[in-house]
């Protein structure tokens, strides 16, 4: 009976090893695939995908300029709205951000001023359409302020650079040439729309430099009416606003245009500034 019992425990003895081993190389297993899966990614580390997006420019809200927290200012066009003539450098974009801060006390910012001596209406349209350098400042933007037409105008009879058009030219030219200067215009005023419809656009109207000079003072007929086209553009869009520039000129060219004959000079961009500021709300 007690070699029984003997035998009993000594099989018992050897289960319980026998449990004892598998369990603990069933842990060392574990352990080491553990630290090799931790290994792995020291050892070969892989990058993981980047699932986010590019940031969207947000759009500012809808509503009167005069009510926003902030202004920030958007400049588009041609050597008018670069500042071209004004031997200070202010030209009247940073006019009208100084009138704006002073009348309604709050800051003011010029996001980027995008102009180019010389560009058409044509020229700018493209640059909106394909740049994304024009396309974000405009999104940006709760106003937008732009010369544009003057040089589609002029070149439409001298095929010259419109500050040099001081010679001879027949007006029935000018005047052919209306049409498709205000259908890129139009294209212009479409694009900025479509990427910022809540920005207050203010467009500023042409006037005639040569009003001083008897062969091209009849010039004035065909600006006028280029102005009235365009109003007639601008009206059909919401927080768009043509603001006329005509009358300050042909009654003090001599005060207000540069020596160049065809800019405007400080004073010049400053009326045209006090212009623009009179007709925000």
């Amino acid at each position: 009976m007690g070699q029984e019992v003997g035998a009993l425990k000594q099989t018992s003895t050897r289960r319980l090893w026998r449990w004892i081993s598998i369990i603990s190389l069933a842990s060392t297993l574990l352990l080491v695939f553990g630290f090799g899966y931790a290994a792995k990614d020291l050892i070969w580390p892989q990058a993981e995908p980047y699932t986010a997006k590019a940031p969207e420019a947000e759009l500012p809200e809808a509503g009167l300029l005069s009510e926003s927290s902030e202004i920030r200012i958007t400049a588009l066009g041609d050597s008018l709205t670069k500042g071209f003539g004004d031997d200070t450098g202010q030209g009247y974009v940073k006019h009208v951000a100084a009138f704006l801060k002073e009348k309604w006390n709050k800051p003011v910012s010029v996001v980027n001023n995008l102009a180019i001596n010389g560009l058409r209406a044509d020229g700018l349209a493209k640059l909106i359409a394909g740049n994304k350098g024009y396309q974000y400042p405009i999104q940006q933007a709760n106003l937008i302020v732009l010369t544009i037409g003057g040089n589609d105008l002029f070149q439409s009879v001298t095929g010259e650079k419109a500050s040099e058009a001081t010679g001879e030219f027949d007006l029935k030219q000018l005047e052919q040439g209306i049409p498709s200067g205000l259908e890129r215009l139009k294209s212009v005023l479409d694009q900025i729309h479509k990427l910022n419809p809540n920005a207050h656009v203010v467009y500023v109207g042409l006037y005639n430099p040569f009003y001083d000079m008897d062969e091209l003072k009849d010039a004035s007929l065909y600006i006028a009416k280029w102005n009235q086209e365009a109003y007639s553009i601008v009206h059909q869009y919401p927080n768009m606003t043509l603001v006329p520039t005509y009358d300050l000129f042909e009654s003090a060219l001599s005060d207000y245009l540069s020596t160049d004959h065809f800019h405007p000079n400080h004073a010049g961009y400053e009326q045209i500034a006090v212009r623009i500021v009179q007709a925000l709300k």
